[in-house]
């Protein structure tokens, strides 16, 4: 296709000194640069601006030379598929020199360095993606992406199957633009190939997996994508489940996609999971807990139950709980609000200076007055607990057999329940 190029006049980098730096530096070099990708796209749709990326038609050792010349930091990043860093004004702008693919395996590629901008062009995911523009604002199309940005469509540059062949993570980063980007139905060659490769998924790492699986949910309305996605069998080729694309759509609230991947799995996720998408820690835990807890927040649950809750799981858990509780149809009558799980204000110390001294009575008579202070819905005080406690503390007259009554009356006891210890145990 040939260029169509139309001029921006308001992209920020137009006007940047340090991105002007960068390309000055290229252009003394004897070299071409232009914007590409992401933040053409981006600024010719008017949203907000990632990072700034460049092409250049200098090789990687060129462009090396030339920022250094220019009294730039220079990082070779990337340098064997052509990429360099440069840092200008404390602030890094990555620059790849034009490629054409050589050998790809669908996970990574060899390529030969170009001075041909459609051949760059050629070998992008999508159209809208191999947009360039020059300092002065010209945008370069090889590939017809304007049309395609301003339109809501995101289509293959070429052909869809060979794009996927070479990297099978575009098949994901495909739903992911289309949730991000897309307008209406996708593109429907793009889709076909897309159900053709999802067996492929299974090659890829777990952390791509991840990576893009993320950015798609953190989209502001994943749900008719992910719907796409398991009529394609590609959800369940990322997942292992095809996810409940319905309860996705009912969950309320900001984006947040560690919750909104809970939402999808329900109360069964799969084991293997957390495993074969690399999570963290932290997201393993989150989910754990969302699964286990799931039925956690009842119909019509009060404020009391929901503090108990947040008590219990902390308050992040029993906002999620409640969320998720809202899309099966289990809404609780009241909300948190404002209020903040407390800590329990009485320690082991406490006890042992009343003349509590044995281990395991320090325990339970603790435990006690947890569960006595939670069932008052948090109310009774240091002073109020101290008390309670005075009148609970084992007896210092031992009972015939080396026994001695302790009386800690509870919630969980009953009033006037008594447990019976062995004198010495736990000293």
């Amino acid at each position: 296709m040939v260029d169509r190029p139309t001029r921006l006049s308001d992209a920020p980098w137009l006007s940047d000194p340090a991105a002007g730096r960068v390309m000055a530096a290229l252009s003394n070099a004897g070299g071409e640069g232009r914007f590409v990708g992401g933040c053409v796209r981006d600024a010719l749709l008017k949203r907000p601006l990632g990072d700034i990326d460049i092409a250049t038609t200098l090789t990687p050792d060129r462009t090396l030379a030339a920022l250094k010349a220019a009294g730039l930091k220079a990082v070779p990043t990337g340098i064997d598929h052509g990429t360099v860093t440069a840092v200008a004004d404390h602030r890094p702008f990555e620059i790849t020199t034009l490629r054409r693919d050589v050998e790809t395996d669908g996970r990574r590629a060899r390529v030969a360095f170009t001075d041909n901008w459609a051949e760059d062009a050629s070998r992008r995911d999508f159209t809208m993606n191999a947009l360039y523009a020059d300092i002065g604002g010209v945008l370069h199309d090889p590939a017809g992406g304007i049309d395609d940005a301003l339109a809501g469509r995101v289509r293959f540059v070429g052909d869809a199957d060979r794009r996927i062949a070479e990297d099978v993570l575009r098949l994901l980063r495909f739903f992911r633009f289309h949730a991000w980007y897309g307008k209406g139905a996708p593109d429907p060659d793009a889709l076909a190939a897309c159900a053709r490769a999802a067996p492929l998924l299974s090659t890829l790492s777990g952390e791509r997996v991840r990576a893009e699986l993320l950015k798609l949910l953190s989209a502001p309305d994943p749900a008719p994508v992910w719907r796409r996605m398991i009529e394609a069998d590609v959800a369940r080729a990322a997942l292992g489940v095809d996810g409940d694309a319905d309860r996705l759509a009912r969950l309320e609230g900001p984006p947040d996609p560690i919750l909104r991947l809970a939402a999808l799995l329900g109360p069964d996720a799969p084991q293997a999971l957390p495993d074969r998408l690399r999570l963290s820690n932290i997201e393993r835990e989150r989910l754990a807990t969302l699964s286990e807890n799931w039925n956690a927040v009842e119909d019509g649950a009060s404020a009391a139950d929901l503090r108990r809750l947040a008590y219990r799981l902390g308050r992040p858990a029993a906002d999620d709980l409640i969320r998720l509780a809202k899309t099966e149809g289990r809404p609780p009558q009241a909300d948190l609000g404002a209020w903040t799980p407390p800590t329990f204000p009485v320690r082991g110390a406490d006890l042992l200076a009343l003349g509590l001294t044995t281990g395991p009575e320090v325990g339970r008579l603790l435990s006690e007055l947890e569960g006595w202070w939670i069932a008052e819905d948090f109310r009774p005080d240091r002073a109020a607990l101290l008390d309670r406690a005075k009148t609970n503390c084992p007896s210092p007259n031992p009972l015939p057999g080396g026994e001695r009554a302790i009386d800690l009356p509870s919630p969980l006891l009953g009033e006037g329940g008594t447990r019976r210890s062995r004198e010495g145990e736990g000293r």
